[in-house]
């Protein structure tokens, strides 16, 4: 039995979808805050239970049976989301789950600029600390960030943003795939994956040349302080942890935490990742 949390969320919801390819819907369980969501799921067999990272019991009750268990990570950051995935970790444990996987990301480290990353660091801590065999999946930096931060240059031409530096911007779909693949060969890897990137790391620079051959308009690269930044942010009604949250990815680009590229996902989905240039083109299509 295969346990995936969050699937009904965009990366767990695709990483079942490419499971579900590999094995018998019987060996695939999932915890979901509101089983209503993943009734189509367990119209095709898959086990569903609800399950919360704010109620352990829960999530015993899910993990039952499970040789391996998908911690799909939070949307939360500090102290918060680790106590999160404490909780998960825990009830994993209480549950003799066999392997653990987590979501982790490129650039996991105590020591990074952006929060998200010594998050992921500590639980990753939590995770060796278990004694159980465990792998962390270090994904590439999540490519619907940059669209995201893309979005007002989509209708005004100009990509203005705080200074940056190359980042490995890596698509939902290519991740999902590699992590249904590794799921279904257990044991893959022990402790964290090398990183798990598209093919190319790529600054607002060269993505403003992409958005131009996409578009077949100019896209202009404007780079903003940083203090106008984070004032733009808490103009738009953003909490202030968010706005700093937001800034600080820009610091750790700079920093170069998000530059390496690797042919891990390409190896493990047997094709290139889809390019930053395709992942654009795709969502300003719709």
């Amino acid at each position: 039995m295969i346990i995936v949390t969050g699937a009904t969320g965009k990366l767990g919801r695709r990483t079942v979808e490419r499971l579900l390819e590999r094995v018998p819907a019987d060996r695939v369980g999932v915890s979901v805050r509101d089983p209503r969501k993943a009734l189509d799921l367990a119209d095709r067999g898959v086990r569903v239970r609800q399950g919360s990272f704010d109620d352990p019991a829960s999530l015993v009750h899910a993990f039952e049976g499970a040789e391996q268990v998908l911690l799909v990570s939070l949307d939360r950051v500090g102290e918060e989301c680790v106590t999160g995935h404490r909780n998960a970790i825990d009830a994993a444990v209480k549950a003799g789950v066999g392997r653990i996987l987590y979501t982790s990301q490129m650039g996991a480290a105590h020591d990074s600029r952006f929060q998200a990353c010594r998050d992921h660091a500590l639980t990753e801590d939590l995770l060796h600390a278990t004694g159980l065999p465990w792998t962390a999946l270090r994904n590439g930096f999540y490519a619907a960030s940059a669209l995201h931060f893309l979005e007002p240059a989509r209708h005004t031409g100009d990509i203005a943003l705080p200074a940056d530096g190359p980042v490995a911007w890596t698509g939902h779909d290519d991740l999902a795939e590699a992590t249904a693949v590794i799921l279904a060969e257990e044991g893959r890897f022990e402790g964290p994956t090398p990183p798990l990137t598209g093919g190319a790391a790529l600054d607002f620079g060269a993505v403003a040349e992409l958005a131009s051959q996409a578009t077949g308009r100019p896209f202009t690269r404007t780079v903003v302080s940083d203090d106008a930044f984070h004032e733009q942010f808490l103009a738009h009604g953003a909490p202030a942890p968010i706005a700093d949250l937001m800034l600080s990815i820009f610091a750790a680009a700079r920093n170069g935490e998000f530059t390496a590229v690797d042919p891990t996902l390409a190896e493990l989905i047997g094709r290139e990742p889809a390019t930053f240039g395709a992942l654009l083109e795709r969502a300003w299509a719709d």
